[in-house]
């Protein structure tokens, strides 16, 4: 399965992206929200890819962000939402947008989505609200990004197998991540422990 490209931009379409990788040309639909923020053709441009396989085709989607390609994912597992529905709602608003919606069941801007009837909209907010709660904005404003990197999971995963309890790691870890816009797990994990040895 292919899961990530690297490569040349040849061409850029509303929907789709063909991406020259070695000299083989991949075309991968994209929602608009990747679309407006890949350079101009002939660009280098990297993508996270959901490889979609059926029985008469392979298909990718590419996403600049792995944030929207967990989010999308999350979609596609929802019935009645196919590859191709889940692109179009990511294009609709951002992710983090689409998350707030999901989160405050707001069934009246899930609806103004093109394709998303009511049924659907509420199948949405019933089904995903519990799993996108990872992917979701702190609203003490810590940066989403990162939040959409497995490290933060880690982490927390870690200072549980320590004895700690999951609502306290989880409160060291936001804390950290506010002092510090840029960390790797090593980093984010010392700076947690220093957080709990002063509580």
């Amino acid at each position: 399965m292919i899961a990530y490209l690297s490569g040349k931009l040849l061409e850029k379409n509303v929907t789709s992206l063909i991406v020259d990788v070695g000299g083989v040309g991949y075309e991968v639909f994209v929602p608009l929200t990747t679309f407006y923020e890949v350079g101009e053709i002939g660009s280098m441009v990297s993508l996270r890819i959901y490889t979609h396989v059926r029985e008469d085709s392979l298909q990718l989607y590419g996403f600049l962000h792995e944030k929207e390609r967990q989010l999308f994912l999350k979609l596609i597992s929802v019935q009645g939402i196919s590859a191709k529905s889940g692109i179009s709602i990511l294009s609709s608003m951002n992710a983090d947008e689409l998350i707030k919606a999901i989160l405050n069941k707001d069934i009246t801007r899930l609806t103004a989505i093109p394709g998303v009837g009511r049924k659907t909209a509420e199948r949405l907010t019933v089904e995903l609200r519990d799993k996108l709660k990872n992917l979701a904005t702190f609203e003490d404003g810590t940066r989403a990004k990162k939040v959409e990197f497995p490290e933060y999971e880690d982490v927390i995963a870690a200072l549980v197998s320590l004895g700690y309890q999951k609502s306290v790691a989880e409160s060291a870890v936001k804390e950290a991540m506010k002092e510090e816009t840029e960390m790797d797990i090593k980093k984010l994990l010392r700076k947690s422990l220093q957080i709990l040895s002063k509580v």
